[in-house]
């Protein structure tokens, strides 16, 4: 009996020693200049969904400017209604080299509301009353083309800074049973940035990024404007080609051109996917 039992451990164990030896053939680490998973591509898109709080204040005087109607600063979720929605964003990225990145983004903006006002307000240098019902329509689409220059750039992850054009182009109207009036703004916004990355795991990493541009008041008084935008996410890259994203998003936008004015926060969370090429 002592004689099969061990017979049977020595078979038992030869047959664990078996079983590792393909297994640990199999293993390879990670070579030291092997970027991490999601770093080997030429173009990257991703499509996320946006969930974002909306604070927007606008003030336009139109016409008003030669009555004497100075233009209301029209809180829209107060004033108009505005109830926060979810948003898409659309970025494409295309990487010629490791640390030289030309990037696209596309975030379209579109609100649309109907209220019955609760007090007076003067747009565009109407005067709309209290009790009136108005139909109104913020539509705000913003492009964005840069170019990435990665000045570090490990296999933890990478930093770097971006130079930005951002058109944006912001249209707000107020339609009532006595008047129809819109505001308009549009133009190129130059902006200059940074970013980083560090992967936490050889798949997972952590990304934040800002960029920020400001004319200040000391150029003219009747002219000025701000820009602000700040991205802080998190992606899972399953394969090489495929990942997930998460993060939080804030965007702040200020113009100041004569008598008209606008204020535009968007933040919140947001959740996409990534496919690399």
């Amino acid at each position: 009996m002592a004689k099969s039992v061990a017979l049977y451990g020595w078979g038992v164990l030869a047959l664990l020693c078996f079983a590792a030896a393909p297994a640990s053939a199999q293993y390879q680490p990670r070579a030291l200049n092997d970027p991490p998973t999601g770093e080997k591509y030429h173009i990257e898109a991703a499509a996320s969904f946006w969930f974002p709080t909306a604070d927007i204040v606008v003030a336009s005087a139109g016409g008003g400017t030669l009555s004497g109607l100075a233009g209301t600063q029209i809180d829209a979720k107060r004033d108009l209604a505005l109830t926060d929605q979810r948003l898409t964003m659309l970025d494409l990225v295309l990487r010629p080299a490791r640390a030289h990145k030309f990037r696209f983004q596309y975030i379209p903006v579109d609100f649309t509301q109907s209220t019955t006002l609760n007090r007076d307000i003067v747009f565009n240098g109407i005067r709309y009353s209290l009790g009136i019902p108005v139909n109104s329509t913020l539509d705000w689409k913003t492009f964005e083309f840069g170019y990435e220059y990665d000045f570090v750039v490990k296999n933890w992850g990478f930093v770097g800074f971006d130079l930005q054009a951002k058109y944006t182009d912001v249209q707000v109207s107020l339609a009532s049973p006595l008047a129809t009036e819109f505001a308009h703004a549009r133009g190129p916004i130059p902006a200059i940035g940074g970013i980083a990355r560090y992967y936490v795991v050889p798949n997972i990493s952590i990304t934040g990024e800002i960029s920020a541009f400001k004319i200040p008041d000391s150029i003219d008084s009747r002219y000025n404007a701000h820009y602000i935008d700040l991205d802080i996410y998190g992606t899972l890259n399953v394969t090489n080609n495929i990942g997930v994203k998460g993060g939080f998003r804030s965007r702040d936008v200020g113009y100041l051109i004569k008598a008209d004015s606008g204020a535009f926060t968007l933040k919140g969370i947001y959740f996409g996917a990534v496919l690399r090429y």
